[in-house]
């Protein structure tokens, strides 16, 4: 069996040795596709046709898997000649159309279905009917039944059938007879006719004796089982049977030999109410023989008969007290002066007692309460208003929340004015980029031109017009000091150029020249990889023509649709450009060293915005509208998808140390995310009133990264990512450069960092380059 797909490049990874490139040879078609469940299926697909080809060798079968795995979906024409070129290397006998060809090998004689196509052109199993005879293990094996539900059977009465059964064909009415077959059939009722009608067959509903039994018993209420007794004689267990044993011989429990808490509780409360008094011990009741006993008692002058008693009664003075005892007799709520001085001397808030005792002769002395309406008044002021809890305000001081960030005096240097202001584009400038040597800038805009400028001074150096029609959209300084090589994008054209000034050494520009020139020999020698017949190729690489090439631009690159972005990667052979509308071949990878351009997705769930490679490992980031996704391009897989939250993804940059990114979008956002901590930003910034186009890391050390808004201005934010891993990075805002005009609701496009200084450079819609230093 040849090996899979995986398994070839698996062992071609372990055959090869280490090169300094850790993804020289590396085929990127199609192997980076968002959908795992084609990745299996394709898989599937070729081993299978591994297993049929025999042993045609392995050449036959690479081609056929470059051919599986091409980026661009055939056409009608192209797809019946594939699917001929299979049919030649297998044998396939086609017995009849509409049913899927069976192979020799593969033909089974205990198969109990067919394979039919339905009316969509599906693939349909068909079972063979199971038909029990006399003799099989189910001998009440009954006809076909009705499968209709509870739809009434007289919608079928217009109908030759009366239903379906349960493989979807149809149950024929039975045969009836004429009336007058009916209607001797009536007078000589058979034994069981009932007169109904079988709902699922339509043949006359016979019932059986047993049956007929169980109706009738049914409708006079009575029990379904004959054996069973309504009226059955009652047993009287406890009254006329003298058991010998008792009833349970279960042991007697143990709590049965214990005294009862609760009856103690219960003593307990009526001893306690009797020593109270509350429970007066019995008392007899006396006879009236008793009552008429009792002893009367009567005045001398009363007679027999008692008198009733005066409403006036006279009551006698108590002669008055000696004085000895007249002291104790005081009361005892005598009030000194200097008692009630001190409690007048108090607040009205901090005395005890809100009156002062005072004794009169007679209770009809004592006046009406003054303050009681006032006591009134405000007790119901405090039922309405006081709260039930008592809350105590916090008094917090708002700064006190803010976190404690250093001071921006304390984190220069950082850019704060406009040094240099560079003038000469038509219109936007729609790109800008600094060389790796920090001398020169290069700059792209609408009038379809590339321009190189000094970067002190201002002046322009070197200038090429690309296009009358398209606007120059991404320049990109090729990322090596050996080389002076600058790509530029207009429309679904790609230019690699040397600019020539002074400050370009011959050997350099030598140097430059041959980088670019070496892929034609490569692609002369035949090491190309040729694209499949009939299949237009990914990309185009040529010679642009003798006017430009006196100017200094070597290569052109023709792909299928506009780019808009385009990132190198740090060894300076491969880049990558991305073009939101291309759809499946939207993100492009070219290597510079072969002239050669591979699309590594079949298919991209979304539109791609932007791309870039990690700074020091092989992984490769694809940003689409939401989403931004992490692929390893040595084992070839998915590794993190990144989900920043924004509804609309403008760009994103990776830090130098490759831990951390930041992203910009076009609702205003700009998000921080930790790749080591989670897949959520792990802060969000809006300083922006307008959207984010483009955000940057500085590269050369300094602890600084910026974007750039349609406001017009750009924010500097000063950003250290610390060593300890279990520090939070330090982000502070410091610095807001203003001076790009906002032209037709757009303001700074792009921005790029100086590669050592703290230096950064912007394009504006307003036609300006500004160096902030």
């Amino acid at each position: 069996m040849a090996p899979t797909l995986p398994e070839r490049k698996r062992k071609t990874r372990e055959l090869e040795p280490e090169s300094d490139d850790e993804f020289a040879n590396v085929v990127f078609d199609g192997v980076l596709s968002q959908s795992e469940d084609e990745f299996d299926d394709l898989s599937d697909e070729e081993d299978k046709d591994d297993d049929e080809s025999g042993n045609e060798g392995s050449q036959s079968n690479d081609e056929e898997d470059d051919a599986l795995l091409s980026d661009d979906i055939p056409s009608d024409v192209d797809g019946e000649e594939e699917i001929r070129k299979l049919l030649k290397n297998v044998e396939i006998e086609i017995d009849e159309p509409g049913v899927d060809p069976k192979r020799e090998e593969e033909e089974d004689p205990d198969k109990n279905y067919t394979v039919e196509t339905d009316a969509n052109g599906n693939e349909r199993y068909v079972y063979e009917e199971i038909d029990p005879i006399y003799d099989s293990d189910d001998s009440d094996a009954q006809g076909p039944v009705n499968t209709i539900g509870d739809i009434p059977l007289s919608f079928y009465d217009t109908y030759p059938h009366i239903g379906y059964d349960i493989n979807g064909k149809k149950i024929m009415r039975p045969a009836a007879g004429d009336a007058l077959q009916n209607l001797l059939d009536s007078i000589e009722i058979p034994k069981g006719w009932t007169g109904l009608t079988d709902i699922n067959t339509g043949n006359p509903l016979n019932l059986t004796q047993e049956e007929l039994e169980l109706v009738r018993r049914v409708q006079m209420g009575l029990s379904t089982d004959d054996l069973h007794d309504p009226y059955p004689e009652m047993v009287e267990y406890f009254t006329s049977k003298e058991e010998k044993m008792p009833l349970s011989a279960a042991p007697e429990p143990k709590r049965r030999f214990l005294p009862s808490k609760h009856e103690a509780k219960q003593v307990m409360k009526l001893v306690r109410a009797i020593r109270e008094g509350r429970i007066l011990p019995y008392k007899p009741p006396r006879s009236a023989r008793g009552r008429s006993r009792r002893r009367r008692r009567f005045t001398l002058t009363s007679g027999k008969t008692r008198r009733p008693k005066s409403p006036i009664r006279c009551t006698f003075l108590r002669p008055n007290s000696p004085p000895w005892l007249r002291h104790e007799l005081q009361p005892a709520c005598r009030i000194f002066a200097e008692e009630r001085e001190a409690w007048e001397a108090l607040d009205p808030e901090e005395r005890e007692k809100d009156y002062m005792p005072q004794k009169y002769g007679a209770l009809r002395k004592v006046p009406a309460w003054d303050t009681l309406v006032n006591e009134r008044f405000e007790r119901c002021m405090d039922l309405y208003l006081a709260p039930r809890v008592r809350k105590n305000r916090l008094n917090i001081d708002p700064n006190s929340l803010l976190p404690k960030l250093p001071s921006p005096s304390e984190l220069k240097p950082f850019p704060t004015v406009a040094q240099t202001i560079f003038r000469g584009h038509d219109g936007r400038v729609r790109s800008v980029a600094i060389d790796p040597t920090g001398l020169t800038v290069a700059s792209g805009g609408d009038d379809g031109t590339v321009r190189v400028w000094e970067l002190l001074t201002g002046r322009q150096i070197w200038s090429v017009k690309l296009s009358s029609d398209e606007a120059v959209n991404a320049v990109r300084w090729r990322p090596s000091k050996d080389s002076f090589i600058l790509a530029a994008a207009t429309g679904e054209d790609i230019f690699l150029m040397v600019p020539t000034h002074a400050s370009v050494t011959p050997t350099l520009d030598q140097a430059s020249r041959d980088i670019l020139s070496v892929g034609f020999g490569y692609a002369t020698n035949g090491q190309k990889q040729a694209a499949p017949t009939g299949k237009e190729p990914p990309a185009k690489w040529a010679r642009p023509g003798t006017k430009l090439e006196d100017d200094g631009v070597l290569i052109r690159i023709t792909v299928r649709s506009t780019v808009k972005v385009i990132s190198w990667h740090r060894r300076g052979d491969h880049f990558t450009t991305v073009s939101p509308s291309g759809q499946r071949s939207s993100v492009a990878i070219h290597t510079l060293s072969k002239h050669l351009t591979q699309i590594p997705f079949r298919k991209l769930s979304g539109l791609a915005q932007t791309a870039a490679f990690h700074p020091s490992r092989p992984l490769f980031f694809v940003a689409t509208q939401q989403t931004i996704r992490c692929y390893d391009l040595q084992k070839l897989e998915l590794i993190k998808a990144i989900q920043p939250g924004a509804k609309w993804i403008s760009s994103f940059d990776i830090h130098p140390g490759g831990d951390n990114l930041i992203a910009g979008s076009y609702d205003k956002r700009l998000l921080w995310h930790d790749l080591d901590l989670s897949n959520r930003p792990y802060k969000t910034m809006r300083f922006h009133g307008e959207a984010i186009r483009t955000v940057r890391f500085h590269k050369g050390g300094l602890p600084l990264f910026a974007d750039a808004s349609d406001d017009g201005t750009l924010q500097i934010f000063h950003g250290k990512v610390p060593s300890d891993q279990l520090e939070n990075p330090t982000i502070v805002p410091v610095k807001i450069l203003k001076g790009h005009k906002v032209v037709s609701k757009l303001g700074v496009l792009d921005m790029d960092w100086h590669p050592k200084e703290p230096w950064c450079v912007s394009a504006g819609a307003d036609g300006t380059i500004r160096l902030w230093m």
